[in-house]
Formats: structure tokens, C-alpha cells, sequence
């Protein structure tokens, strides 16, 4: 066996391969969970739904605290209003249950100083979303919940064999004109163009040629 004491350039590179042999296992394992927890904030990101806005002929519980007159069923009307004991009429389409509850809230202090204000969604009608063109079961439809371009055209029944499928575009309007948003179907379900797939908005037309 050969004696590095007596052979120095031996002994630097066996105490350099020592060095680097424990930061390999020191440090890779930080670096794979500083990667891993990396992935997981991305994943979450993507995943993560905004807060429901309320729309026109949604139907909202108010509750306020120890008020029992209060407590009661509003229907949004057609305009986003809604009108309130006390609190007289408000707007709240596109706004969030919280910010109604807390413009509810700034208005009732004046009458009941402690008033807690509670605001609950309990039927949604107005977000709707429209998929046309070659699916199999075109139309307007009324969902509980935010979808993407994918799960609008499932709702929709799928594509039909003559849908061009990557000529497809979502159509929102905006102010007094309208802006569009490409979607290559054949892409994204195999995982590429992915940011293509998003979030629809009330009124969002899905076009299919």
C-alpha cells in the first residue's frame, strides 16, 4: 500500500478528494430539498384559483352578528346592485364577498357600532361562459366555479373529428373592445403551451373553427 506522508502532491489530492467527497454529501441534499421546495411554490402558484366575483342574478346571504332582522337572502340584480337594510343600495358585481361584507360593515357602523357582517355566496349565476363552433354540445354554461380553456371544452362535450385544433381562441371583451387568446389544443394536452390554458372569465367566449 503506498504511503502518501512521504509523497506530498499524493497527500493535497487525497485531502482534496476528502473535501469534495463531504461537500457532495453535505450540500447536494440542501440543494435538492431548496429544489424540491422551489417546485413545490411554483406548483402551488399554478394551481392557485382567485377569489369567486360576484355576478349579476347571483344570490348572497348577508348575516350580521346578534341582528336576526338582519339576516336574509339578496339577489344580485341585473345592473351588480344590491339593496340593504340601513345600508341602502351598493354595488357588487365584480367585487369579492369580502369586499362586500366590508363596504356592508363601513355602512351599518353608523346604526350598530359593532357590527359584524358576514357575506356568503349561495347561488352562483353569473359567471357563464360560452364554447362555439365544432363541439359536440355548443352553448352557454352557468358553473359554480372558475374552469380553464380545457375544462370549458369538456363541458362543451369535447371536439368534434372536423375541429381545427389549433385554431382555437377566447374571445373576452374588454371595455368597448375585445381582446383575444390563441389555444393550440393539440399542445397543451401533451403538456406543452400550458399557459394557454387559462382561467376563464364571465362572459368568455371559446371559439372553436
Amino acid at each position: 500500500m503506498l504511503d502518501v506522508t512521504n509523497h506530498p502532491e499524493r497527500r493535497i489530492q487525497s485531502i482534496v478528494l476528502t473535501v469534495v467527497l463531504f461537500c457532495s454529501l453535505f450540500f447536494l441534499p440542501l440543494a435538492g430539498m431548496a429544489e424540491d421546495e422551489k417546485t413545490g411554490e411554483e406548483e402551488e402558484q399554478a394551481s392557485a384559483v382567485p377569489e369567486y366575483r360576484i355576478g349579476p342574478e347571483d344570490v348572497l346571504e348577508i348575516f350580521v352578528w346578534k341582528e336576526p332582522d338582519l339576516q336574509r337572502e339578496v339577489l344580485v340584480r341585473p345592473d351588480g346592485g344590491i339593496s340593504f337594510p340601513l345600508a341602502g343600495d351598493l354595488d357588487a358585481a365584480g367585487k369579492t364577498p369580502v369586499e362586500v361584507q366590508e363596504e356592508l360593515t363601513k355602512r351599518l357602523q353608523k346604526y350598530i357600532p359593532d357590527a359584524v357582517v358576514t357575506v356568503t355566496v349561495t347561488k352562483v349565476v353569473g359567471y357563464r361562459i360560452f364554447v362555439v363552433g365544432k363541439v359536440n354540445n355548443p352553448g352557454q354554461f352557468v358553473v359554480g366555479r372558475y374552469v380553464n380553456v380545457l375544462q370549458a371544452l369538456t363541458l362543451a362535450g369535447g371536439l368534434t373529428p372536423y375541429a381545427s385544433e389549433n385554431k382555437i381562441k377566447i374571445v373576452r371583451k374588454k371595455g368597448d373592445g375585445e381582446i383575444t387568446f390563441p389555444f393550440h389544443y393539440s399542445r397543451v394536452k401533451k403538456g406543452r403551451n400550458l399557459e394557454e390554458n387559462i382561467l376563464l372569465q364571465s362572459g368568455d367566449v371559446v371559439v372553436v373553427p
